[in-house]
């Protein structure tokens, strides 16, 4: 099968942040519920979700919106100055630049699909000059009408930007809730990259086509 574009997750796959992040909730909710979340919980209940659903598990109701921004925004102003303050690791995963001047340069469509929120997809274009790889207006985010993964919406909507049906579309996700997500998309092939997970996390997923670590194991012959 050949693949006419590509859709990736941005937090843990073009960017292997996940361990701040990781931080940054453990760290609230214990504030939020006087423990901090296992890390179990962070695997099934956190990565892919919107601030709004993990805000709502941690104290155990529908948070009033006034609340959930407040919680949201300091717990992400936390995370972009962890960013800041660690320039070492504040760059893209192992060779992504690699592959993404190679779908630049075969005209490839592509674009991310996060479950961000807009104040950090500006601080990704703005430090991470993401505008050199990626229509900046295609990019979807979490904007308060798109349910949290494992709901497929994100992905389905990140197909239309690319004017591209699902099943001809490549998903490169870190999140079971996200490699869940774009199962539900009918997306056409979903590749794993174990940034903060073991490789075994992902190799019995049956809709899993390959586990990598690093994009030079890309599989390119997927576009051939």
């Amino acid at each position: 099968m050949q693949y006419k574009g590509i859709i990736f997750d941005f937090n843990g796959t073009l960017f292997f942040d996940s361990k701040k992040h990781y931080d940054a909730w453990k760290k609230y909710s214990k504030q939020l519920r006087g423990k901090e979340f296992s890390d179990d919980e962070m695997r099934k209940y956190m990565f892919g979700r919107t601030n709004e659903d993990i805000i709502a598990y941690a104290i155990g109701r529908k948070p009033e919106p006034e609340l959930c921004e407040k919680l949201a925004k300091e717990k992400e102003s936390l995370y972009r100055q962890m960013c800041l303050e660690d320039p070492e690791n504040f760059h893209f995963a192992p060779h992504a630049e690699n592959l993404l001047d190679y779908l630049c340069e075969k005209n490839i469509p592509h674009t991310i699909a996060t479950m961000s929120e807009k104040d950090n997809v500006d601080f990704y274009i703005k430090e991470m000059n993401l505008a050199n790889w990626f229509d900046v207006e295609k990019i979807v985010y979490s904007d308060g009408t798109i349910p949290g993964k494992p709901a497929p919406d994100i992905y389905i909507k990140a197909a239309q930007k690319l004017n591209l049906d699902p099943k001809d579309c490549i998903v490169v996700e870190d999140a079971l809730s996200g490699i869940e997500a774009a199962h539900k998309a009918k997306i056409g092939c979903i590749i794993a990259i174990a940034s903060l997970e073991s490789t075994d996390l992902y190799t019995d997923i049956p809709y899993v086509h390959q586990v990598i670590t690093d994009y030079n194991e890309f599989d390119l012959t997927l576009f051939s």
